[in-house]
């Protein structure tokens, strides 16, 4: 069983650092309908204490602690929501490991780390367990690495691929959520999809795919066993250090191409004039950086909750998105499970109001989410956290990958080109999936 983490956090203003981790001491997973859930997770992540961060270690540093995911459905044990989704994947609802000895890369400065902690009545020196990682990094050192295949992601053939709803009925679900915004009960609805193909491949093999075609900020991969996650992130759902909080939530999305011929690079630039100026994408953003506000404001110090970055065009390989971040200083003795009741999931893959936004993603996806919009990520034990927005994320389960995507849907939406959008975002993925299993 094996982690990594932040394997292109040089990407847009992403994490300084990457993690690789394996072989866990532990490992807390929850399934759908255990009660006391939050309790739970309090518990297990009180288990582990650090007696102190050492003061030559870098702020914001990984130090040891919890590696995994939360699902888009803990959201249920938050709030009272519907349940008619089928849960088909049947995946766990949280995985959580625990690392006591890993791999670091610190971006800024160049330089490796193996991090190694020390326990009351450890059967494992820390020395032995750096060795432990110095032998499997030696290993690495003498495998010869191969340049990925390309992919073919502008002319994709989507005709092979299978959605959980289709086109037509996803066109009809977003005239149904245009009625429910005419008629007042909800201002933004992120509706999505889910795509599915068989996979031959290695998982693995696509995670360097996704990093060499396809970098994001907040990439993930997951080894466990039975099922395998391949994360693309570009979205940041909270960073924690110091005790204070940020999100950073991405509403607006145009498709970018590829190349450097005069004709990507006129399209590129019309497209992201056309993200920038656009009304209807700065208001879907202006609603989610409020109901931001007010979850932040929830657990934050009065006075200290603020917009840090105001709305911005990021460029990625295959897209442009619109972001903004939001912060505040988290009041004291704040534990996790209250912030995850204040801000989880987050507002950009929900809506706004976000309760009513659930209830009627539920009435019109016809599979729960799992992973995906869920969050994948580190809770460190000294508070540090930083947990993505599993967006761009395939699931490898079963000799089948799931990929889903969605957007914001608004009063002036175009049904579409909300499908359009959706396709833009699966494409690289797609593109990958396919790429990893030629002979």
């Amino acid at each position: 069983m094996a982690s990594i983490l932040g394997a292109n956090a040089a990407v847009a203003d992403g994490p300084r650092f990457s993690y690789w981790a394996a072989e866990p001491r532990e490992v807390f997973e929850i399934t759908q309908g255990s009660a006391g859930l939050l309790e739970r997770i309090e518990t297990a992540l009180a288990k582990y204490q650090i007696a102190g961060k050492p003061a030559d270690l870098p702020d914001g540093l990984f130090c040891g602690g919890w590696i995994g995911y939360l699902s888009y459905e803990l959201g249920r044990y938050i709030e009272r929501l519907p349940q008619r989704a089928v849960d088909d994947l049947a995946l766990p609802l949280i995985r959580l490991c625990f690392y006591d000895r890993f791999l670091t890369y610190d971006h800024r400065e160049e330089v490796f780390r193996i991090i190694a902690l020390e326990w009351p009545d450890d059967t494992e020196s820390p020395e032995s367990k750096i060795e432990a990682v110095q032998r499997i990094l030696g290993e690495a050192t003498r495998r010869a690495v191969i340049r990925p295949p390309a992919g073919n992601i502008e002319n994709l053939d989507l005709l092979q691929v299978r959605s959980n709803t289709g086109k037509a009925r996803y066109l009809q679900a977003i005239e149904q959520i245009k009625q429910y915004i005419r008629d007042g009960e909800v201002y933004q609805v992120n509706l999505s999809h889910r795509f599915e193909r068989p996979f031959a491949g290695r998982p693995i093999d696509l995670f360097h795919w996704q990093n060499h075609y396809n970098p994001s900020p907040y990439a993930a991969y997951i080894e466990a066993g039975d099922f395998q996650i391949v994360s693309a992130s570009p979205e940041m759902f909270i960073r924690i250090q110091d005790g204070w909080i940020e999100t950073k939530p991405i509403k607006g999305t145009r498709p970018r191409l590829g190349g450097s011929d005069p004709h990507s690079m006129a399209a590129n630039r019309r497209r992201l004039e056309e993200l920038q100026t656009s009304e209807k994408e700065q208001a879907e953003l202006n609603m989610i950086v409020d109901l931001e506000r007010n979850d932040v404001a929830r657990i934050c110090r009065p006075g200290t909750r603020r917009v840090l970055q105001p709305r911005t065009i990021e460029a990625y390989p295959t897209v442009f998105h619109a972001v903004a971040t939001v912060g505040g200083q988290l009041r004291a003795g704040i534990r996790f499970s209250e912030i995850l009741k204040a801000m989880f999931p987050g507002g950009s893959v929900t809506g706004a109001p976000k309760i009513r936004a659930m209830e009627i993603i539920d009435e019109f996806e016809p599979t729960t989410r799992g992973v995906y919009t869920g969050s994948i990520g580190f809770i460190g034990l000294d508070g540090t956290v930083c947990l993505n927005i599993a967006i761009r994320t395939v699931i490898i389960a079963a000799h089948k990958a799931f990929i889903q995507t969605g957007g914001g849907i608004v009063a002036d939406s175009d049904p579409k080109a909300e499908w359009n959008e959706t396709i833009a975002k699966a494409r690289a993925l797609l593109a990958g999936i396919d790429a990893v299993q030629k002979p």
